[in-house]
């Protein structure tokens, strides 16, 4: 164990699997308003990461997003499915890796379930677009580093350590496994 959690009074560490898992993915990306998307094909400028939107994540743990067929996300994605994803939810908490495989497809009902008027800037037909694609993130690993008792309880342990000089930090860590 590294020092600041031999330092730590309470368990910080927990790790996650099945139920467990997908619960704490599903709380901590629906809080976020985007990651970064990782792919291990790497092409053009990015090297493979760019900023995307989840549009949905489901019960099962999968995370949805659409993209153009046209784009380099899904070129790399046709050459190599592995995928990364990467996001922050708080300045101070709620950080999230994820590894998995991604799918693509044209699934116009899919389309049309994920659809907001606000793609129309990518997606310049409309939901009808034959350029979107629904791309289908299933989640492998992961790990996660978030706060027991949300922002306002951490930011007191922290600044009463402070105070007493002890290792009062309110995180949580962990691996996930799906």
């Amino acid at each position: 164990m590294d020092s600041i959690n031999r330092n730590q009074p309470e368990e910080n560490r927990r790790d996650l699997g099945g139920a467990d898992a997908i619960k704490r993915v599903k709380d901590m990306t629906d809080d976020a308003e985007s990651c970064f998307f990782v792919t291990a094909a790497a092409t053009g400028e990015t090297n493979g990461v760019r900023p995307m939107s989840v549009r949905k994540s489901d019960d099962a743990g999968n995370l949805w997003f659409l993209s153009a067929s046209d784009s380099h996300k899904n070129q790399e994605l046709a050459s190599n499915p592995a995928l990364k994803l990467y996001f922050q939810i708080g300045a101070h908490s709620g950080f999230l890796e994820l590894e998995g495989k991604a799918e693509v497809s044209q699934d116009r009902s899919k389309i049309k379930e994920l659809w907001n008027p606000l793609l129309k800037t990518w997606f310049t037909e409309g939901e009808d677009d034959p350029r979107i694609t629904v791309i289908r993130f299933v989640p492998q690993t992961g790990y996660y580093w978030d706060n027991k008792h949300g922002d306002v309880v951490a930011g007191v342990k922290v600044a009463v350590g402070a105070v007493l000089g002890k290792t009062l930090d309110d995180s949580i860590e962990g691996r996930l496994t799906f």
